[in-house]
């Protein structure tokens, strides 16, 4: 099992930033790719960003957000990060992290941490 918790969540003004976390605990082993999605009510799940764990790292961003939202790990905190700036008022949603074994499945997820963004 993993265990995901997001926070960081909140209530901004639009072009403010607030930057979400991620800590996984668990038995991690094996869950390569890390994601955010969002999901705002009455709107399908997106997908935000994902990172591809390895001997690289590959992010890989929503076209929505590219250039304004940036995902990074540390691998010592076992904690993901999703650094969110010039946030709009579209960008309003339940934000959560997604753990899997490759980055077309995604096997775990947090609870979400909710974003709103005011115009």
């Amino acid at each position: 099992q993993v265990q995901l918790v997001e926070s960081g969540g909140g209530s901004v003004q639009a072009g403010g930033s607030l930057r979400l976390s991620c800590v996984a605990s668990g038995d991690t082993w094996g869950r390569i790719c890390m994601g955010w999605f969002r999901q705002a009510p009455g709107e399908e799940r997106e997908e935000v960003a994902h990172i591809l764990i390895g001997h690289i790292y590959a992010t890989s961003y929503a076209d929505s957000v590219k250039g304004r939202f940036t995902m990074s790990r540390d691998n010592a905190k076992n904690t993901v990060y999703l650094q969110m700036n010039s946030l709009k008022p579209e960008d309003t949603a339940m934000y959560s992290c997604a753990a899997g074994t490759n980055c077309g499945t995604f096997d775990y997820w947090g609870q979400g941490t909710q974003v709103t963004v005011s115009s």
